[in-house]
């Protein structure tokens, strides 16, 4: 058996929003049992292309501000890790 683990953060600065209050959302961490390890590291790999896909439109959308001299893409922060091992 296999688990795999992955945690998200991010975070916005207080000048990336309308408000100029800090947006911060605590890491979430979440596991997923697969019954073998080809099957979790696919999970892991599809994961890790979403995350930075989300990561990738995040910034994109801070672009668009930034044109406006709303937002810096600089402002935001996007972490994450994922994992898979052995039960």
């Amino acid at each position: 058996m296999w688990i795999l683990m992955y945690v998200f953060s991010y975070s916005v600065s207080p000048a990336a929003t309308n408000d100029r209050a800090e947006w911060r959302v605590l890491p979430t961490v979440v596991f997923q049992e697969f019954s073998s390890e080809e099957r979790c590291l696919a999970a892991k790999s599809k994961l890790e292309e979403r995350l930075k896909e989300a990561g990738a439109r995040m910034r994109s959308g801070l672009e668009d501000l930034k044109s406006l001299g709303q937002a810096d893409p600089a402002q935001i922060i996007i972490a994450f890790n994922v994992e898979c091992v052995p039960k």
